[in-house]
């Protein structure tokens, strides 16, 4: 069982953003910038592309309604995408809060953000949903 499996089955707390019968979307613990939202399938896969395309294509409309609340909720120009998929065995995407593209770079050093300040972002993506 991977660690998001667990995020999902609640043994791991986690700050939620979203869930429907098929996908979990929640906060970066170690976000790249305020708001950065992980998009798994309830179903572990290791990697993205071997997920079949239907449950790939409804895997990126459920992410982009995710992006569309994280744009109304933080300050930011857009919503990156990115899939690097080696960091955990648990397909997954990165949604992440950019206002320029050296904010997507992974080397850069992670936010440390309060379990209140998290609390507010969620709460504030949720509420755009």
């Amino acid at each position: 069982m991977t660690i998001f499996s667990k995020i999902i089955a609640g043994e791991i707390p986690c700050f939620k953003i979203a869930e429907d019968e098929r996908f979990f979307a929640f906060l970066d613990i170690n976000p790249m910038t305020k708001g950065h939202t992980l998009v798994i399938p309830k179903r572990e896969e290791d990697y993205l592309f071997n997920l079949e395309d239907e449950l790939l294509a409804s895997m990126i409309v459920f992410s982009k309604k995710v992006a569309k609340a994280i744009e109304k909720s933080v300050s930011c120009a857009r919503v990156g995408v990115a899939v690097i998929g080696m960091e955990v065995p648990h397909a997954h995407i990165h949604l992440i809060p950019i206002n320029k593209e050296s904010d997507m770079n992974f080397k850069n050093p992670k936010l440390k953000l309060s379990t209140e300040e998290m609390n507010l972002i969620a709460e504030e993506i949720r509420s755009n949903l």
